[in-house]
């Protein structure tokens, strides 16, 4: 047989076991959506992690007797366990999450008709930037400092921050908000199949993210009743050769959680130990109220992300400017996805992030954490659970006779936006996130509604 009879032999028995895997994979499907009307006939959980761990030991020690890589055989599953778990999902025929920027646009449409609305759901403090912010934007204007950048940001601005990092400005990118660093680094660190690992509750983008990427996400819930504190021999349980990175974000949103130091180190050394990047959502860190909070770059961990802003900082939201802070090769891996995704953060207000940093925003720090006491104070007269909240903008109160969905459309017609629990996760259905990023006159009259809301409701 000649070598072209050879390669075309070869290629034929390709095709053949191509077309075997389709077929096979759609009788799998097939299945799944079988599975999918019993479970929801019984009311069972669409995802059932006890049968996914079994599937995964098993493919895991297939792997290993046919001489297939773990990490792709487990990439493979997470694609079919994904499409399964959508497939099932429809036949629930469920409404929507709502999340807090879906409560947010109600709310604006609301206003739109006429009606007022106390905002309690979103994280946009009411105070300004401060002034020399303004008057950076004009001195931009004025100097035509408005073109193209490097990709990675202006050198001024990076070696500013990086400066008071203390490492090299190569260790940085400049990106359009908090939430672009977080996408580029999963983008660029992250396969379709891959697990990130997300402590919940949780910002909702981590999640958001990975799906964008065709990456599975797997859950660590933490409770009230633990202070929020997650279990680190849990996390470590979770971990298998798919698993690519563990995401943090404390001071946590929605919770005002802050690690202790002995759990940090433990994450550390898990994250070490598997060869785990390790993001490290920090937003919140200059809203950290005790001196507990330290942050993943007190560690010099090679395979660490950190993410930061100007939004919550200097009051800077529609800005857009966040920054990632990692060793070289995630810095240019991320400069890649940004280059290809936007080209650079615009100029002027990079000029304004710089301006900023010269600015005083201890004020803003201590106004927040003030009008997180009085919300606290109101909701422990409610006799409401909670934890108090330690950093960040929020407290996160259990409402245990009603759901989150329903106070959050009552208060929605009573002329108050609260965010529900459940948009951090999917376990938090007795939940709400309350913003005090309002005076305190309007969070005591919401917070008043509130209260009518569910004594109404018979609590």
């Amino acid at each position: 047989m000649g070598r072209n009879e050879e390669l075309e032999s070869l290629r034929d028995q390709v095709r053949r076991i191509t077309d075997e895997i389709m077929r096979d994979v759609q009788k799998r499907l097939e299945l799944a959506e079988q599975i999918g009307e019993i479970k929801s006939r019984l009311g069972i959980d669409v995802k059932d992690e006890r049968v996914e761990q079994e599937i995964r030991v098993k493919v895991m020690a297939l792997a290993g007797e046919i001489g297939m890589n773990e990490d792709f055989a487990l990439r493979l599953l997470n694609i079919l366990l994904e499409q399964s778990e959508s497939v099932q999902a429809l036949e629930r025929q469920q409404p929507q999450k709502q999340t807090h920027l879906a409560v947010f646009m109600k709310a604006k449409q609301l206003e739109t008709a006429g009606k007022k609305i106390i905002h309690m759901e979103v994280g946009e403090p009411d105070y300004s930037p401060p002034a020399i912010v303004g008057d950076s934007l004009s001195e931009s204007f004025r100097l035509k400092r408005y073109h193209y950048t490097d990709t990675r940001g202006i050198p001024s601005l990076r070696d500013a921050i990086a400066k008071d990092a203390g490492l090299p400005e190569d260790n940085l990118i400049i990106t359009p908000g908090g939430r672009f660093a977080v996408f580029s680094a999963m983008v660029a660190l992250v396969k379709a199949g891959q697990e990130i690992i997300v402590i919940e509750p949780a910002w909702p983008a981590y999640k958001e993210c990975a799906n964008f990427i065709g990456a599975k996400t797997r859950v660590l819930k933490t409770r009230l009743e633990d202070s929020w504190t997650p279990n680190t021999t849990q996390l470590e349980d979770m971990i298998n050769p798919a698993t690519r990175m563990i995401v943090l974000n404390y001071p946590n949103n929605p919770t005002g959680k802050v690690l202790e130091k002995k759990t940090m180190d433990r994450i550390l050394s898990i994250a070490k130990d598997h060869g785990l990047y390790l993001l490290s959502d920090e937003v919140y860190a200059d809203y950290a109220f005790n001196s507990r909070f330290h942050s993943v770059l007190e560690y010099g961990y090679e395979k660490s992300i950190m993410v930061s802003s100007f939004s919550k900082r200097y009051a800077m939201t529609g800005f857009r400017v966040g920054y990632g802070i990692a060793n070289k090769d995630v810095i240019a891996a991320m400069t890649k996805v940004q280059a290809i995704g936007i080209t650079s953060v615009a100029e002027p207000m990079q000029h304004a992030a710089l301006a900023a940093m010269a600015a005083d925003y201890s004020q803003n720090v201590s106004l927040m954490k003030k009008r997180l006491g009085f919300v606290a104070d109101k909701l422990r007269k409610m006799s409401l659970r909670f934890i108090e909240p330690e950093g960040a903008m929020y407290v996160y109160p259990e409402v245990p006779t009603l759901d989150d969905s329903t106070l959050v459309e009552r208060l929605l017609g009573r002329g108050v936006a609260v965010a529900p629990g459940s948009g951090f996760g999917d376990s938090y259905k007795n939940f709400v996130r309350i913003s005090a990023c309002q005076p305190s006159e309007f969070l005591g009259r919401g917070l008043d509604i509130m209260a009518t809301v569910l004594q109404e409701s018979g609590r």
